[in-house]
């Protein structure tokens, strides 16, 4: 599974904070997803998805 950060993130960290082994902040100092979501963080990324207050993380293969 793959995660993306689309345009229009605030930086918020929440991301970062729920799923930090797929989520980062990038140089910019906005969040990207770094790696691939492995079977055992599922359940993080969809919890930092669901957290997003700007609902732009999208899941997907």
């Amino acid at each position: 599974m793959k995660a993306r950060v689309e345009e229009g993130c605030i930086s918020c960290g929440t991301c970062v904070a729920v799923c930090p082994e797929v989520f980062r902040f990038n140089d910019d100092g906005l969040a990207e997803a770094y790696e691939a979501i492995e079977p055992e963080y599922e359940s993080a990324a969809e919890e930092a998805r669901d957290s997003c207050p700007v609902s732009v993380i999208d899941l997907g293969e």
